[in-house]
């Protein structure tokens, strides 16, 4: 039997480990399209199109972290932009009975997967309503931008001066 506190998130019962999904929302949008309706017609070649992904977390509480995922998306460049896209989408996740060493990433792999079809969702919303083709990202793989995060941070701090 699972109780239920008072924000519908359900209690591990007998200590086992649990992640449960308190809040989600779009924290930040925007989208631009500077150069429409010039550039709604056919395009003679594909645009090239750059996404960035960022993880970001903070502990709110000991069991209860935000995390947020960011993107940042063009299609085109200089005077071709066809259109921009920068997306904060957040939730806030609790955390039970997980082991100390467990924790970090699981906040920073496991949170943002669970945020991804979302995201993905509200990009290719807007791409489409914005007059283009919807644009559905491909998969990420957070565990890879997870170990790249981690790399970067061990090198930062071995090139540091004590």
């Amino acid at each position: 039997m699972t109780d239920t506190n008072g924000n519908g998130a359900q209690e591990a019962p007998g200590g086992a480990p649990a992640l449960n999904s308190l809040a989600q929302y779009l924290k930040d949008f925007s989208f631009e399209n500077p150069n429409a309706p010039r550039s709604l017609g056919p395009q003679e070649k594909a645009p090239n199109i750059s996404i960035q992904v960022n993880v970001n977390a903070k502990q709110l509480a000991p069991t209860d972290f935000e995390v947020g995922l960011t993107l940042d998306c063009k299609a085109g460049e200089g005077d071709g932009l066809l259109f921009k896209l920068d997306l904060e989408y957040g939730g806030v996740f609790r955390l039970v009975n997980i082991p100390e060493e467990q924790i970090h990433p699981i906040v920073m792999i496991e949170c943002p997967r669970m945020l991804f079809p979302f995201v993905r969702q509200i990009v290719a919303d807007a791409t489409s309503k914005g007059g283009y083709p919807p644009l559905y990202i491909d998969p990420i793989d957070f565990v890879a931008l997870y170990q790249q995060k981690t790399a970067e941070a061990a090198g930062q701090a071995t090139t540091q001066p004590n």
